[in-house]
C-alpha cells in the first residue's frame, strides 16, 4: 500500500474533518458516486465510489474503490493520510482532498502539502 501525509495548520480541524465526512457520506452507499467532476479528471476518467465512511468528533475515516484516507484533528492542525494500491490511485486521492480542502478553507488560505511516507 502506497501512503502519503499531510499536516495542515488550521483552528478549525475539527470542522474541516467533519464536512469532509459528510460530503463523502452523502454520497457512502456502495454504488453511488460523487455527484459532480472535479476539473482535475482527465477525459473518461470517472470520480470514486464513496464504499464507506466513519466519523467521529476527532478521527474519521473514508474509503473509495481508489483506496481510502483517514483524518485526525488536533488542536491546530488537521493530519490527513492518504493510502492507495498504485501511484494513480494515490494521486487521485490527494487531488481530490487537495481540491476540497482548499475550498472548504479558501478564507483561511489552507496549505497541502503531502510528504510520501512509504509503500
Amino acid at each position: 500500500m502506497l501512503t502519503a501525509e499531510t499536516d495542515i495548520r488550521t483552528e478549525h480541524a475539527a470542522r474541516y474533518l467533519a464536512r469532509l465526512c459528510g460530503h463523502a457520506g452523502k454520497m457512502g452507499t456502495a454504488g453511488h458516486r460523487l455527484g459532480h467532476r472535479r476539473p482535475s479528471h482527465a477525459p473518461g476518467d470517472a470520480p470514486p465510489e464513496v464504499r464507506r465512511v466513519e466519523c467521529s468528533g476527532t478521527e474519521g475515516t473514508v474509503s473509495l474503490d481508489w483506496g481510502q484516507w483517514t483524518m485526525q484533528a488536533f488542536p491546530g492542525r488537521l493530519a490527513v493520510r492518504a493510502e492507495a494500491a498504485d501511484q494513480e490511485n494515490l494521486r487521485r486521492i490527494q487531488e481530490l482532498l487537495t481540491a476540497r480542502l482548499q475550498k472548504f478553507g479558501r478564507r483561511e488560505n489552507l496549505t497541502v502539502t503531502w510528504q510520501d511516507t512509504g509503500g
